[in-house]
């Protein structure tokens, strides 16, 4: 079965209508060492199991989602 994203705006709609912008990342803390910073932007974690990433919905409502996926799966749990 083919991933779907259900956009709160669209619909359910094949994973092709949008981009991936990554897994959602920690924001930047007061007082982070360069090298925090650095693995915080830079390395992501890749982890198997649920994740939480970004998808870009370019091909209809053209706003970002925030959707929960189990990357082993391709499950979709929860999109904002």
């Amino acid at each position: 079965m083919a991933l779907r994203l259900s956009c709160p705006n669209c619909g359910s709609r094949p994973f092709t209508e949008f981009w991936f912008g990554g897994e959602l990342r920690p924001l930047y803390r007061e007082g982070m060492s360069p090298e925090e910073d650095y693995r915080r932007l830079w390395l992501p974690e890749n982890a198997a199991g649920r994740q939480t990433e970004r998808w870009f919905h370019h091909a209809g409502c053209r706003r970002w989602l925030t959707a929960e996926r189990d990357t082993v799966t391709n499950e979709i749990h929860v999109v904002h």
